[in-house]
């Protein structure tokens, strides 16, 4: 019995959803969202409300009940609030830019990194070293912050590179002088 699949997504009054076979659209004040529901799943709107049910009780069936409720409810969260994650750039010399339809990373390697933002993703940059990412597609700014966080992860023994806002890096002491 699947709990997060059994619950029905509720949807604000400016958040429209409509179901038609296996297509699921979402259209809200901050954009409009797609998804096909996989076979076995179907979902239906049952007073503002919209409900997904699975056709049997195999093993992937349960397991694609709440994942496909999970995806509709971001969706609907997506666009009505929208997404977001923030980055911070740490180590002297790293800066973030950007330039027209590109990310311009500067992270002490021996060329700057251009990484292009996908549509529907608005990106910003703050003193250089702070960079948000905003979107209605939680997937997609997640899948984003966590490409930029790639190209430097933080290192645990200076603490330099690309995380997450409030995201804890293990420091490691460095070597010792023994005799």
């Amino acid at each position: 019995m699947s709990r997060i699949g059994n619950k029905a997504i509720s949807f604000p009054e400016k958040v429209k959803v409509t179901v038609q076979g296996t297509a699921v659209s979402v259209e809200g004040p901050k954009g409009k969202l797609e998804w096909s529901l996989p076979l076995g799943i179907t979902a239906k709107i049952e007073d503002s409300a919209v409900v997904v049910e699975r056709a049997d009780e195999s093993r992937q069936l349960r397991a694609l009940h709440g994942t496909a409720r999970s995806l509709i409810n971001n969706m609907v969260i997506g666009v009505h609030e929208g997404f977001k994650k923030d980055l911070e750039i740490i180590g002297v010399g790293f800066r973030a830019a950007v330039k027209g339809k590109n990310l311009d990373l500067s992270l002490g390697k021996s060329h700057p990194i251009i990484h292009p933002i996908p549509e529907g993703l608005t990106v910003k940059v703050e003193k250089n070293t702070s960079v948000s990412v905003e979107g209605i597609d939680k997937q997609q700014v997640g899948q984003f912050a966590a490409e930029v966080r790639g190209y430097y992860p933080p290192e645990p023994y200076k603490g330099k590179g690309v995380r997450y806002v409030g995201e804890y890096v293990r420091r490691k002491a460095g070597k010792s002088v023994g005799k």
